[in-house]
């Protein structure tokens, strides 16, 4: 059992916590995980969006999501890739099919949409150096892929409540634009910095929570989701006016689209790795800990 530090936080700490965090982060050889959910981001793109579209869509409607969603992916990724990935949901979205076909259609969507979060639960394990179970049982495999579903049907919950918030937004700011014109602009992007950044901030502090093999204090957890949410924002401003200036996609041709989805991808969880590592370096040098699952099961 972990001993409580009786040490607390202190800001002139937090250079120190940067720098281990970064030396810990590069031993654990990020680019390398980065890669490989990246590769299976690419494998699950189809069925995520596809799920997360209906699912949001029953409640906002499916071409309202769709479009949206389109509008976000095009300001990250540009216009030609949201076009790629627009006309590759239609096609997934294909009712012509006959039963069996639709049946099957939804179970490979719905494997191939919880592949990335599967493999994001491996990253983070290694990183807070906890491990399931050393043999992946059929019935194991099928609780971490229920697991992983669970997390994308929270995204769509939260990007339902990202939408409901927005137009509120939007009406505000038509009455402020009423009152002060001048300001707007800068209120504004205040205004959607802050709800962009606690959406996430309840993204990444679900992630930390509940997808790795770990038992981490609720603490602990919103202190490195904020850090990394805020880390977040500020890396995909920097990815859309790279992606804006330098276009690397147009170099590959047709496959442009895919290699974007690859960097973006492994850039993203880059920043979220190394949100995780300070989790785990703030939670060891202050005494909070982070205990494997399975040693708690042997304790008790």
């Amino acid at each position: 059992m972990n001993q409580v530090n009786s040490n607390k936080f202190k800001m002139k700490d937090l250079p120190s916590l940067i720098v281990e965090t970064y030396k810990a982060w590069d031993a654990n050889n990020p680019f390398r995980l980065s890669a490989v959910v990246a590769y299976y981001a690419v494998l699950s793109m189809p069925g995520l969006l596809v799920i997360i579209i209906n699912l949001v869509g029953s409640v906002w409607g499916v071409d309202i999501v769709q479009g949206r969603l389109t509008s976000e992916i095009s300001s990250a990724l540009g216009r030609d890739a949201a076009d790629a990935i627009q006309a590759m949901m239609i096609e997934t979205q294909n009712e012509d099919k006959s039963t069996l076909a639709t049946v099957l259609g939804i179970a490979t969507l719905i494997f191939g949409a919880t592949g990335v979060f599967y493999h994001l639960q491996l990253s983070l394990n290694q990183i807070w150096q906890v491990s399931s179970e050393s043999s992946m049982t059929f019935i194991r495999m099928l609780w971490s892929r229920a697991r992983s579903f669970a997390f994308i049907l929270a995204m769509g919950f939260l990007l339902l409540i990202s939408f409901l918030m927005t137009t509120a937004i939007s009406v505000l700011n038509d009455y402020i634009r009423s009152l002060l014109p001048d300001l707007i602009v800068y209120i504004a992007f205040v205004m959607d910095f802050l709800v962009s950044t606690g959406i996430i901030t309840v993204l990444f502090a679900m992630i930390f929570k509940f997808l790795p093999d770990a038992k981490i204090r609720w603490k602990t957890v919103w202190i490195g989701a904020l850090i990394t949410s805020i880390l977040f924002v500020l890396g995909k401003f920097l990815m859309g006016l790279y992606f804006g200036e330098a276009n690397p996609g147009s170099t590959y041709g047709a496959a442009g689209t895919i290699v974007l989805i690859l960097i973006w991808v492994s850039y993203s969880c880059l920043i979220l790795f190394f949100g995780a590592e300070f989790t785990w370096v703030y939670a060891k040098r202050y005494g909070l800990g982070i205990q494997p699952k399975s040693l708690n099961k042997n304790n008790t």
